[in-house]
Parts: C-alpha cells; structure tokens; sequence
C-alpha cells in the first residue's frame, strides 16, 4: 500500500494534483487506515498513470473520463475526436498570434491593410506621426461604418497624393499641428485647399464620399477635437466661401478670389 506521496512520485505527478483530481472525481479517494492516512494500491498507480499520460497529451481534464471508461473503438474514436478539436484551437491560436503581430504594428488596429498602407506612405512624405494618429483614428470609424467602400477611398486618396498642392497640403497640415495652429500656416494652407476645392468644384467632385450625415459629423469631430488649430482653419475657409471638413460645400454668396 502506498501513500499519496509515494503514489504520486511513482506517477510522476505532485501531490497537489493527485487531490485535484480526488476533487474532480477522476482518481477514487481511498478511505483512511486506523492511523488516520490514506492508502492507495497497485490499481490508483494505474489508473492516475492513464490520467497524467492524457493530460500530457494535451487531452482536457473534462474529457479525461470518458476515455478512461471506453472502450477501445470508443476510446479511438474520442481520441479522435479531440485531435480534431485540438487542431481547430491550434488554429484560433495561430490566428490570433498573427493579429497581435499586427497589433504591434499599432496602425493595424482595426484597420484593413489598405489604410496601413496608406498611412505609410504619409510616413515616407515626412509627415508627423501626430497628424498620422489623428488620420487613423478617423479611417478606424470609417473602416467600422462603411468597410465596403473603405478601399476605393484610399485608391482616391493615393491619387491625390500624386498632386504636388496635396503633398504640400499634407506637410504643412503636419506641421501645423505640431505648431499650436500657427497663424501663417494656416493662411498658407488655406490658399492650397481653396485651389483643390475650386478644382473639385469644376470637376463636379464635391459632396461625392460614400458617408452618411452621422459619419461626416464623427469624422469632422475627430478632427476638431483632435487638433484644435482645425477649427481656426475652418473659420477662415468660411470666410472665403467654403463649409466643412469631410464632406466639403460651397457657400451660395461665395467672392470668387484671384
């Protein structure tokens, strides 16, 4: 007769889990002896050699009984069974290993490749990562709200991008904002945004995002609440005949300037 420490070295096991699995009802407690002490015999060492032998092999507790109660076509198949289930987590866990690689990254957060990529390429024309984090946090809500469209957007934005007036636009917006709304900046950013908006005018392309009232008031917001040096911005661009930050419009008494 054993007791519980000898029957635990013999399995391999602590003592501790040979009571856990006293306690979950996998190994039988034995009664005690007239010494107050628990014996254990040839068939515990057995039987939590089986128990510790599946636990290793990665099989859950829950399921140890079963398996340890079938019968050999029954423990094949419950074998087989876990195997399968096994490898579906194994892939939960290799999906979400990739994901929190992303995640590292920081502008993968909620946001599809497409927009990393975009704000990239903002990085590779120097601008601050300030402005990058108030962008993104824009494309997060418009990547939540309207995902299906998010990708044509940025083939849009990638296309203005090739416009020398918007790379300037871009790197003095940066540097605007890392400059508490500079007085001088912001009038020479207003000169760049009234040529693209007079372009997009005569183009026909203002008022044409794929966003609804909500969404434009969520994005203007992030904007506003973000850089505060924007409303300033938005002052002046009123002045001058124009309304908005998102969706963009023209002012009917607007005084066309040279």
């Amino acid at each position: 007769m054993l007791t519980i420490s000898q029957l635990a070295a013999y399995a391999g096991v602590t003592v501790r889990a040979v009571r856990h699995y006293h306690k979950i009802g996998l190994l039988p407690e034995p009664g005690r002896d007239r010494s107050g002490y628990r014996s254990y015999n040839s068939a515990a060492v057995v039987r939590l050699i089986r128990i510790h032998t599946l636990a290793e092999a990665g099989v859950p507790l829950a399921r140890v009984q079963e398996l340890l109660d079938a019968a050999p076509e029954e423990f094949e198949d419950g074998v087989h069974r876990i195997d399968k289930d096994l490898r579906a987590e194994i892939r939960r866990l290799q999906d979400s290993r990739r994901r929190l690689a992303k995640l590292a990254a920081g502008d993968h957060l909620a946001l599809p490749q497409s927009v990393v990529g975009y704000l990239d390429r903002l990085r590779s024309h120097g601008i601050s990562e300030r402005y990058i984090e108030m962008e993104r946090d824009a494309w997060i809500m418009i990547a939540a709200q309207v995902p299906e469209v998010i990708d044509a957007v940025i083939a849009s934005k990638h296309e203005q991008l090739e416009d020398p007036d918007a790379q300037k636009l871009y790197s003095l917006v940066s540097e605007a904002v890392d400059n508490d709304g500079d007085e001088t900046l912001l009038i020479e950013i207003a000169d760049i945004l009234e040529r693209l908006y007079i372009r997009a005018a005569e183009a026909g392309q203002l008022g044409d995002e794929p966003f609804d009232e909500r969404l434009v008031e969520l994005l203007d917001a992030v904007m506003l609440e973000s850089a505060p040096e924007a409303a300033r911005l938005l002052a002046i661009m009123e002045e001058r005949g124009w309304k908005g930050w998102t969706r963009i419009e023209q002012v009917p008494e607007r005084i066309t300037r040279s």
